[in-house]
């Protein structure tokens, strides 16, 4: 008599319920529990619990009463042997519908508990509990701590398992991982690659064998699968799933499409670029047409999308061109490619000029942008993609660009001093991963094009005009103490460094054409500090002896430039500056066994060898700078002498046959030579003794031979 029937009429019902809310609080005993318990459920899936009525629900029994449900072993008499723990994940999963609750520790440590559920065979009396379990485990994700707690108790391979059964609900397995994915991708693949290169197999296969809807429905899921670590070309199943998705990519995208169509299409292919950049795509004919088609499809899209008057208004347009930006950039690279090339010259030759108009409607776009849309995201990938053309490409569009570079600096001060925080939606993120919402530097991804356009004189007076110097030496000394900061990840670390090396070549330009402009603005002033403060402290690092030359020179090249301001005038910093500079350009060449002779030869030292390409030009700039400050800076020659380097010099060459020493090599080394022997007569003396007269005309060295010569 105390339980009575669920009445029919819902004021009736939730009177009922809260009577058995009552006797749950009251009960003498664990059957009155339980006939309580049994209403109190068949109203929670009834879906007629209010948020407040929930909350009487939890108050009354708390985690501890589902918790005994969820292990007790004994199911009632006459009643399923799940019983007991059906109920538990439906009062559960009712718990999860408050977010409160579902981020809860007592929710949290259940995650095992709904991992079972999903990995045991369901019978068709069961499902209610695997739908609770869905509940439970949607209602954990959204929490703070949730995807963090899902993937380290294993539910990543549960959901996969669940989703490969083809089980009861398993649709919802697989909503679950593209929702965990999104906000968890780097942890999800660390810890249960195999399992997700299992879902990402199946459904590659579904994708190529779909001749319906489900194809394109596929492109929309597939991104959130493509790993970008590990690669997927590491191991043969990855390739593989490639294999089946290029396929089936080039057969939709070989077909007469509609735009609702292609979009997804062309997202999946971006997403393959990003992971993958070229190497799905096969060698041959059909791999060449079908990369020309894709570049030229993305390219028509840029420009149909930025031509119009207001191209961006339809809901996710600017995804979709992102997307064709990432193929654009990818189109950049294979024109340029000369090994193994996958496009044949008249391709490439026909992909430029499109890509050509397309980068026009770029630029035609970014000439519209208002201020107060300087944060969208979309801003920052469409300034990014130029400058990956700017950065190869430097003869087309030139007037166009130059037109543009007050709006380019602009945008990429405003974004350098507020560290702006919008998530991206660049080329690096189509799909949205973990540390998506850094700063956005896209300084870093105009230098290129900027190194190129300080070489010429109307741009790089715009550049100057828009007070671009100053802006790069404030962006040098943020870049340099993320090099220098010992918390730094090595991915921005590369880039810092990669950064720090393009923009001592912008600034190399500068000095080069510009020589008034570094003597009397403040701003190479400032740099130059830097720069004698820095060398010292990169030099000693191996790994990072490109961007130790870069260093080096410029400070060499600006010193001349420099050499009355007070910073240069025999200080401790400037004497430690032109030790390490010495040190770099001593200890570039070396004496080795002569294969051809029984003599000796001059060659790179072992420790240049590897980096000689990238820091040939650098030093022997290095080297004409150095001999330009002798006659500027008295102290330099003494310096010279106490690092032995002019001996070691006058030694080196003493010992090695002349033929190994080409022309260049014998120019850079006069030059110094002769600049030490005029400025120094201990520096003269030094040369004489070490034989000085008899190489130098062995060298074919006649300026220091009339010096040498002189009294």
């Amino acid at each position: 008599p105390r339980f009575p029937a669920m009445a029919s009429d819902s004021g009736d019902r939730l009177a009922t319920l809260k009577r058995c809310l009552s006797v749950l609080r009251d009960a003498r005993n664990d059957s009155e529990q339980f006939a309580a318990l049994l209403l109190v459920t068949k109203a929670v899936r009834a879906g007629e619990v209010d948020a407040k009525t929930r909350r009487q629900i939890f108050d009354a029994i708390g985690f501890t009463f589902p918790t005994r449900l969820l292990i007790s072993q004994q199911p009632p008499a006459d009643c399923p042997p799940h019983t007991f723990r059906a109920l538990g994940l439906t009062l559960l999963a009712c718990f999860c519908t408050d977010p409160e609750l579902a981020g809860h520790s007592q929710i949290l440590n259940k995650i095992p508990t709904f991992n079972d559920v999903l990995l045991s065979p369901c019978d068709p009396d069961c499902t209610s509990m695997v739908d609770d379990v869905y509940q439970c485990l949607s209602a954990v994700l959204a929490t703070a701590r949730g995807p963090r707690e899902l993937v380290t108790k294993g539910t990543v391979s549960a959901l996969c398992q669940a989703y490969l059964n083809g089980g009861h609900s398993s649709e919802r397995a697989l909503t679950l991982l593209v929702g965990l994915l999104a906000v968890a991708e780097a942890r999800c693949w660390q810890r249960d690659a195999p399992q997700l290169l299992a879902v990402l197999s199946k459904l590659s296969s579904d994708f190529l064998k779909a001749e319906d809807m489900t194809k394109f429905e596929l492109c929309e899921v597939l991104p959130h699968f493509i790993p970008l670590s590990p690669p997927l070309t590491e191991n043969s199943q990855g390739s593989e799933c490639l294999c089946r998705l290029y396929k089936g990519l080039a057969d939709v995208l070989g077909s007469k499409l509609s735009q609702s169509q292609r979009d997804p299409a062309l997202k999946l292919a971006a997403s393959l670029v990003q992971a993958c950049g070229a190497e799905w795509i096969p060698a041959g004919s059909a791999g060449s047409k079908f990369l020309a088609l894709l570049v030229n499809l993305a390219c028509v899209e840029v420009r149909l999308t930025l031509e119009e008057p207001a191209p961006l208004e339809v809901e996710g347009k600017k995804e979709v061109v992102t997307a064709c930006y990432v193929l654009m950039e990818m189109g950049i690279q294979e024109c340029l490619r000369e090994e193994n090339p996958l496009l044949d010259n008249v391709q490439k030759m026909q992909l430029m000029r499109i890509m050509e108009e397309a980068f026009g409607a770029v630029i035609f776009y970014l000439r519209q942008v208002k201020q107060e849309e300087l944060q969208d995201p979309f801003i920052f990938a469409s300034v990014r993609v130029l400058g990956a053309w700017m950065a190869e490409e430097t003869s087309s569009l030139k007037q166009e660009i130059c037109d543009l570079l007050p709006f380019l600096v602009d945008y990429a001060r405003k974004l350098f001093k507020e560290g702006s925080p919008a998530v991206s939606l660049p080329q690096a993120e189509v799909v949205s991963t973990e540390g998506s919402a850094l700063p956005q530097d896209a300084l870093r991804f105009l230098l290129p094009g900027f190194c190129h356009l300080t070489a010429e004189d109307r741009p790089r007076d715009n550049l100057i005009a828009e007070g671009a110097p100053a802006l790069l030496c404030e962006y040098f000394l943020q870049q340099w103490e993320v090099l220098t900061s010992e918390s730094t990840p090595p991915e921005p670390l590369m880039s810092a460094e990669m950064s720090l090396q393009t923009t001592c070549g912008i600034f190399l330009n500068l000095v080069v054409t510009a020589p008034d402009l570094v003597r009397h603005d403040k701003t190479f002033s400032s740099l130059m500090d830097v720069l004698l403060k820095s060398l010292p402290l990169l030099l000693p690092q191996k790994h990072h002896l490109v961007l130790a030359a870069n260093v080096a020179t410029l400070g060499l090249m600006m010193a001349r430039i420099l050499a009355g301001s007070a910073a240069l005038q025999g200080t401790q910093c400037a004497k430690e500056f032109f030790g390490a500079a010495i040190r770099f350009l001593s200890q570039a060449h070396v004496a080795q066994a002569d294969p051809s002779s029984d003599g000796l030869a001059l060659a790179v030292s072992p420790a240049y060898a590897n980096t000689w390409d990238d820091i040939r030009e650098l030093w022997f700039l290095g080297m004409q700078a150095w001999a330009g400050c002798v006659p500027l800076l008295p102290w330099l020659p003494h310096a010279a002498l106490q690092a032995r380097w002019l001996q070691g010099l006058a030694q080196l060459l003493s010992h090695v046959t002349p033929a190994s020493v080409d022309c260049e090599l014998v120019t850079a080394f006069q030059a110094v030579l002769v600049e030490l022997a005029r400025a120094s007569q201990q520096c003269r003396d030094v040369i004489l003794s070490h034989h000085g007269m008899e190489w130098a005309n062995l060298y074919g060295m006649a300026a220091l031979e009339q010096c040498l010569a002189e009294q």
